[in-house]
């Protein structure tokens, strides 16, 4: 079986270089970056496929003019650690073969258009569409749309999902199978599918950079694993800065690691209004702190010690064996994305993260979220059934209705357009409306 896998953010991509290594042995992968103002940077997609059990797809022509990543086919970049060693097949990796042949290349990032181009040209049977909800409709329901033969469409979430929100389920309800995390989290989708409609199945998976067998070497590093959206406030993150430097300069033997999830002036997933080492730098940085990019894997392998607010990194923690601690001062809510850690143990203040109180989740909690055993994973089962009943019929989207067109045509945009332009014609949008209303 083909498999393309297309991202559009740094942790879509990650997600999907992990995914990818759960499918049989044989199954032939190739995993591509959509250009849009979001893509990663060469060096965001380096880190992010860093240690995935595939290969990033080396896809000739993949240098796109007018990309928003500029030099972004990385040729012959090596991803070091990584699990299983793709052998190169027309630019693919192939699931479980046990050699490589030296020519590793990261994802390259592609315009809508080549990314169609590839489909038409590999005629795969799967296409794992890792991206945010907008971009996922307007790929499956226009760009990817009457490709003969019709691939399986598969979609998911890269992270913590608890609440499950009906916004996923209507941009992914293309799909013929929707890939979650948690127990909780299939029974919470299940439910919105059973009430909304369309969509296809819902698929239990581990989260792939859960890795049962790994145990973190240990080290002296605390890592603060950032997060673009929480906590919101300039204010809050000044307050969270502040105990890393009271804890840093209260424990000389520890070292205090900020982990960005994108260096100043990177894109990701979402905007980061207060960025951690901008806001370092202006508070006159009153204290011992480091700042660090690249993958959480490598900071976690030598880390004492891990605190956030609810990044989805405090699950590799645990995985890993590394104390934690998820922050409660700005409440334990939906916003702040933290509901799922109430009973993990784990809930603490920033006075407990200034005296290093970092603990480790309970039994209990672990097994009911994302840590169930992996044979309780259907799919990979549920992705071969899809397979091997084809014809069927496709899932139904929710979205195709005229309410939603002027919505996808604005995601048609941000996929269509390079970047730079597309920004050029929101600034020159946002001038307008300010003269209009000044002439009113």
């Amino acid at each position: 079986m083909r498999v393309l896998a297309v991202a559009d953010s740094d942790s879509y991509l990650k997600w999907a270089a992990c995914l990818l290594g759960d499918l049989p042995a044989g199954w032939v992968t190739e995993l591509v970056v959509v250009r849009t103002p979001i893509a990663p940077s060469p060096e965001q997609i380096i880190a992010a496929v860093k240690g995935s059990a595939v290969k990033g797809s080396a896809v000739k022509g993949s240098a796109v003019k007018g990309s928003a990543v500029k030099g972004s086919a990385v040729k012959g970049s090596a991803v070091k650690g990584s699990a299983v060693k793709g052998s190169a097949v027309n630019g693919s990796a192939v699931n479980g073969s046990a050699a490589g042949t030296g020519q590793e290349t990261t994802p390259p990032v592609l315009s809508a258009r080549s990314v169609r181009r590839l489909a038409e040209r590999t005629r795969p049977d799967v296409i794992l569409v890792a991206c945010t909800g907008p971009v996922v409709d307007v790929l499956v329901a226009e760009v990817l749309a009457d490709l003969r033969p019709r691939p399986v469409f598969v979609s998911g979430l890269p992270g913590i999902s608890v609440p499950a929100t009906e916004k996923a389920w209507l941009f992914r309800s293309g799909c013929d199978l929707f890939v979650v995390h948690s127990e909780r989290e299939a029974a919470e989708f299940s439910e919105i599918a059973g009430r909304l409609g369309g969509g296809g199945a819902v698929g239990l998976a581990r989260l792939p950079f859960l890795r049962p067998e790994a145990v973190a070497a240990g080290g002296n590093r605390v890592v603060f694993a950032t997060q673009a959206k929480v906590p919101r406030e300039r204010e809050q993150r000044e307050r969270i800065l502040l105990a890393l430097a009271e804890l840093a300069g209260a424990r000389p033997d520890l070292d205090v690691v900020v982990k960005l999830r994108a260096l100043e002036g990177e894109r990701q997933t979402h905007n980061e209004r207060h960025h951690y080492q901008r806001l370092w730098r202006e508070m006159g940085e009153p204290g011992r702190l480091a700042f660090a990019a690249g993958s959480m894997h490598e900071q976690l392998g030598q880390a004492a010690g891990f605190v956030t607010v609810s990044s989805t990194a405090a699950l590799e923690a645990i995985a890993l064996g590394v104390p934690s601690l998820v922050l409660s001062d700005f409440g334990v809510n939906a916003e702040m994305i933290n509901l799922v850690f109430e009973g993990s143990g784990l809930l603490g203040t920033l006075g407990e993260l200034a005296e290093g109180d970092f603990r480790t989740a309970a039994a209990e909690w672990c097994a009911a979220n994302y840590f169930h055993p992996a044979e309780r994973g259907d799919w990979t089962g549920l992705l071969t059934g899809l397979l091997i009943s084809r014809p069927r019929m496709p899932a139904r989207s929710l979205l195709d209705g005229p309410e939603h067109a002027a919505a996808r045509r604005r995601a048609r945009l941000r996929v269509e357009v390079p970047p730079t332009m597309l920004r050029a014609g929101y600034r020159a949008k946002r001038r307008m409306r300010r003269y209009l209303k000044a002439l009113s």
